[in-house]
C-alpha cells in the first residue's frame, strides 16, 4: 500500500485534479449520473489499488490521467448512450488549449487515443496529460523529461492527427 509521499502528491493536486474533474463531467450528457468528487475519489483508490510505490509525483500524475480516462470510458460504456455512428464529438485542439464540445462521446475519444498510442505513445500521452490531468506544456515537459519544444511539436502532431480522425467522415474536406 502506499503512504507518505504518494497521498501527499494527491492532496497537492486534488483542486486541480476536482476543476478537471468538472470540466469532464460537464461535457457528458444531462443524463450521466457521475459527479466530479466521486470522479476524483475514484481516482485515488485506482491509484492506492497499484501494487508498486509511486516513484514520484510524475508518476502519480500519469497514473492519474490514465485512471480518469479510464473510468470516464468505463461509465460511458455503462451507460451506453450512443450508438457508433451516432453523434459526434467537436473537438477543439487548437493552440495550447484542448477544448471539448458539449456531448463528448468518451468512448469515440478513447478509441482514438489508444490508435494514436500503437503509433506514438508519447503523443498519446501528451494529449492524455493535457487533455485529463490539465498539465500545461512546461509541466507535460518537465513530467516526461524532455524539451517544451519537443512537447510543442509532438503536441501539434498529435492534434492534427486526433482532428482528422476524429471528424465525422460526412465533413471530410
Amino acid at each position: 500500500m502506499h503512504s507518505g509521499p504518494m497521498i501527499e502528491d494527491f492532496q497537492a493536486e486534488y483542486d486541480r485534479l476536482r476543476s478537471l474533474a468538472e470540466q469532464h463531467i460537464r461535457r457528458q450528457p444531462a443524463s450521466a449520473t457521475l459527479q466530479a468528487t466521486a470522479l476524483v475519489h475514484e481516482v485515488y483508490l485506482k491509484l492506492m489499488q497499484q501494487p508498486n510505490r509511486f516513484v514520484d509525483r510524475t508518476h502519480m500524475l500519469c497514473t492519474a490521467a490514465n485512471a480518469m480516462r479510464q473510468i470516464l470510458v468505463d461509465h460511458a460504456r455503462a451507460r451506453s448512450r450512443l450508438k457508433r455512428g451516432g453523434e459526434y464529438a467537436q473537438v477543439t485542439l487548437d493552440g495550447s488549449e484542448v477544448s471539448i464540445s458539449d456531448g463528448l462521446d468518451v468512448l469515440i475519444l478513447n478509441d482514438a487515443l489508444e490508435r494514436l498510442a500503437s503509433w506514438d505513445e508519447r503523443q498519446a500521452r501528451i494529449v492524455e496529460l493535457r487533455f485529463f490531468v490539465g498539465l500545461s506544456m512546461a509541466e507535460v515537459a518537465e513530467l516526461l523529461g524532455v524539451s517544451e519544444k519537443t512537447i510543442a511539436r509532438e503536441w501539434a502532431m498529435a492534434r492534427a492527427w486526433l482532428q482528422r480522425e476524429l471528424r465525422p467522415e460526412g465533413n471530410m474536406p
